[in-house]
């Protein structure tokens, strides 16, 4: 396994970004009192997590532009 050459900028993909949130998102419906989580159906943090996830993937496999609007790489 190799790491990519600009591993670096890696925190700016939205692919990365959105794993990210998927773990935060998941880390806050567990940490949630079981009072406040009994409001919201368990399936909806399963299909916004999931909806989190696909977002990601569309990032992985599209080109992003960076901030200077060149492609990354």
């Amino acid at each position: 396994m190799k790491l990519i050459e600009n591993w670096r900028q890696a925190w700016r993909f939205l692919s990365v970004q959105a794993m990210t949130l998927a773990i935060a998102l998941q880390g806050v419906w567990l940490n949630l009192p079981d009072d406040l989580r009994g409001h919201v159906p368990d399936r909806v943090a399963m299909y916004v997590t999931a909806g989190v996830l696909i977002l990601g993937l569309f990032g992985r496999i599209f080109q992003q532009r960076g901030a200077d609007g060149t492609p990354d790489r």
